[in-house]
């Protein structure tokens, strides 16, 4: 007896199709660039964000930046807390920075006083969202710039980029960078064109603890309205 091939033709045809529904026409494809300006504009447009900034760990000796997390606005203004390393003891100090002063609460301490981020080699907290030399620039100062994997994050399906960052547009972020060194850059991007991750990878302190040093930045709660004053 015969068997009918229907159900297997069937099923080989429902692949073409869900293959061709996956495809994307070249035509609608924007440039690595292009998605990356956009989120720029996102960035720049949000009322405010939750920015959290990290990394693993410094290399021995380094007094430096370990991480920082908080709400910042385009006021501009930030409110949350810094880690760092100062004098071999890792310190979290709340910050509350409004315009071009930065308020904190040093360890032992009860309350706010002002304080100047580069003596910890941190930067001002509020600076990170301006729209020029804050974190949105390293999108549109990204050169060499590749479009990579496609990752998900629960429902949300991001796009990756890679790309190399001038230390200028880095050291802007981060002061303790090298402005003369380039530093490997990865961006996550979701489908609204909003950055969600930025992963930059260099020589973030001088010799001699020239190890690279690896710091990610996440952006989550976009939309986020919060009036920040100073205490």
């Amino acid at each position: 007896m015969r068997r009918s091939r229907t159900p297997w033709a069937a099923l080989a045809l429902l692949g073409l199709l869900a293959a061709a529904g996956c495809a994307q026409d070249p035509a609608d494809q924007t440039s690595p660039a292009e998605r990356l300006a956009a989120a720029k504009t996102a960035l720049d447009e949000t009322t405010g964000v939750r920015i959290d900034l990290a990394t693993e760990n410094l290399p021995d000796g380094v007094e430096g930046l370990l991480g920082a997390e908080g709400v910042g606005t385009h006021d501009p203004a930030f409110e949350g807390s810094i880690r760092v390393v100062t004098s071999g003891i890792t310190a979290d100090v709340e910050v509350v920075a409004v315009g071009d002063v930065v308020h904190a609460k040093l360890p032992f301490t009860t309350g706010f006083v002002q304080v100047d981020p580069a003596d910890y080699n941190a930067p001002d907290p509020a600076t990170l969202m301006a729209t020029e030399g804050g974190l949105s620039s390293l999108l549109t100062a990204a050169t060499d710039l590749r479009a990579g994997e496609q990752v998900r994050d629960g429902k949300a399906v991001l796009s990756t980029f890679t790309g190399t960052l001038p230390g200028q547009a880095v050291a802007s972020v981060i002061p303790s960078a090298s402005s003369e060194a380039e530093y490997d850059a990865r961006f996550r991007i979701d489908d609204a064109d909003r950055l969600v991750r930025v992963t930059m990878t260099g020589p973030f302190y001088p010799d001699p603890a020239a190890a690279r040093v690896t710091y990610t930045v996440d952006f989550t709660q976009y939309g986020t309205e919060r009036q920040i004053q100073a205490p």
